[in-house]
């Protein structure tokens, strides 16, 4: 959020409106003014920056829609919601593409508008945060093998590395597939004494039980079918150095009584051979399963998880931390910049929009991808929504249709998305149609669509549409 408390403008011809949303509204500390016509609030405009502004589409002196068109062209970085009581769903699509954050029905509820406001303001810093970021007036703040973001949680886990990575202690990574756990494991190995020494990664969950014993520990010479030679094993080739074992809820109950001995000993014993041998290994575990839960199921030894629980690091999935989602994103787009020689500066506003608004289930992975994904396709000088795939809900009926599918299971995919977005905007354009055409009286337009009253009523509930106050109501 902005440093000084957000301040917000009423523009409505009604005293008793401005006042009631006054009320409302400074109520989550907002300071909050109010103009009773579009020339007034123009006036307070060209004297004071707003961070919102909330106007009435339809007025006496001056209406909304030119507020927010003259708005929009001195001030594109004020967020403006609608409010009206002729909701239309031709009006909340001009304001909407006149570049208004929202369309608000009347009546609304108190909770209606404060929720409105509050997300505005996220929406607002996001763009602000972008504009920083493009202008290169941000330094994207680092540590160890670029674990970027200013997020609370994300912070939490700098400090957590910070603090143990200059012991020896075994640490536990865990979180979600594609949070970055090997990530955050060079980064304590990169703070480490160990630093100069070697670091091995070992995914657990590709190998089988013999092999991954045999690459961890060694095997001697005919120690098992093929073993024509002696082998040395990560933890001797890694003495003195750093050891990440990734899935480590993959790995057998057996294997886990040798790495707990291991854990124990400091020492090794290669397949087929009888002589043990010290090592001097750091190592550092990482999982996105529930050990407890395994713990509890009898597939996870309980001795061995509560060995390697020494120091435990949760890495929170992206969608926790939405303010990191646009630095790590420029960080991306500097990296995919540099490989593909291109100069693209930046996101769209509209782009921004996508990119954050998506809970992004594949983490800082899917968000790499998509970047890269994106500096491919972008042939000008700022990313928009045409270079971003698919965010799943996020899509509108546009972007589906303009999608090329690549495999059948994809095109069925992409088929029922649009069937069910179409049907659905058709379905509420449908009930607005009936509604105005009749005064918003529920019975009369239930009569004239042909439908039964009660179902009708279903679906103004399901697309959340507000019978205004002012109208006749017979419900």
């Amino acid at each position: 959020m902005a440093i000084h408390d957000p301040l917000i403008l009423i523009v409505d011809d009604e005293l008793a409106i401005c006042k009631n949303c006054v009320k409302i509204l400074t109520k989550m500390d907002y300071e909050v003014k109010y103009a009773l016509s579009g020339y007034d609030a123009l006036k307070m405009l060209e004297a004071e920056q707003f961070d919102v502004v909330v106007t009435d589409l339809k007025m006496s002196n001056l209406g909304g829609m030119e507020v927010l068109r003259r708005l929009k062209g001195t001030h594109p970085e004020t967020m403006v919601i609608v409010i009206t009581g002729y909701a239309s769903v031709s009006s909340a699509v001009e304001v909407m593409k006149m570049g208004a954050f929202d369309y608000l029905p009347k009546p609304f509820t108190p909770h209606e508008l404060r929720s409105v406001v509050h997300q505005s303001l996220a929406e607002r810093e996001i763009l602000l945060q972008n504009q920083r970021l493009m202008q290169k007036k941000v330094r994207l703040k680092s540590f160890s093998h670029q674990l970027i973001g200013d997020s609370p949680k994300i912070k939490k886990v700098v400090s957590m590395v910070q603090k143990v990575a200059p012991t020896d202690s075994t640490v536990l990574v865990y979180g979600e597939s594609g949070t970055g756990k090997e990530l955050i494991s060079r980064a304590v190995h990169a703070n480490s004494s160990r630093k100069d020494k070697v670091f091995f990664a070992v995914d657990c969950g590709t190998l089988s039980d013999n092999l991954l014993e045999s690459e961890l520990f060694g095997h001697a010479k005919g120690a098992f079918t093929g073993a024509h030679n002696h082998k040395e094993g990560i933890f001797k080739l890694a003495d003195s150095g750093t050891v990440f074992l990734d899935e480590i809820s993959n790995i057998s109950l057996n294997v886990q009584s040798k790495l707990l001995r291991f854990l124990e000993s400091r020492e090794i014993l290669p397949l087929g051979s009888t002589v043990n041998r010290k090592v001097d290994v750091r190592l550092i575990f990482a999982t996105n399963k529930d050990l407890k839960e395994m713990v509890a199921e009898g597939s996870f030894r309980e001795d061995f998880y509560y060995r390697i629980f020494v120091y435990p690091i949760m890495i929170p999935p992206l969608r926790e931390r939405k303010t990191d989602i646009l630095p790590i994103s420029y960080h991306f787009l500097k990296q995919f910049n540099q490989s593909f020689g291109k100069k693209i500066s930046g996101f769209e506003d509209k782009a921004v929009t996508r990119l954050t608004g998506y809970d992004w289930p594949g983490n800082v992975r899917q968000l790499r991808n998509v970047i890269e994904r994106a500096v491919i396709l972008c042939e000008r000088e700022k990313i928009t929504l045409k270079d971003l795939p698919l965010l799943g809900d996020i899509a509108d009926i546009e972007q589906l249709i303009d999608y090329i599918p690549s495999t059948n299971d994809e095109l069925k995919r992409i088929k029922k998305e649009i069937r069910q977005k179409a049907v659905t905007k058709v379905e509420k354009n449908f009930v607005m149609n009936a509604l105005m055409k009749n005064d918003w009286n529920v019975t009369r337009a239930a009569e004239k669509v042909g439908l039964q009253r009660t179902n009708f009523q279903s679906l103004i509930k399901k697309h959340h549409i507000k019978i205004p106050r002012h109208t006749q109501s017979d419900s």
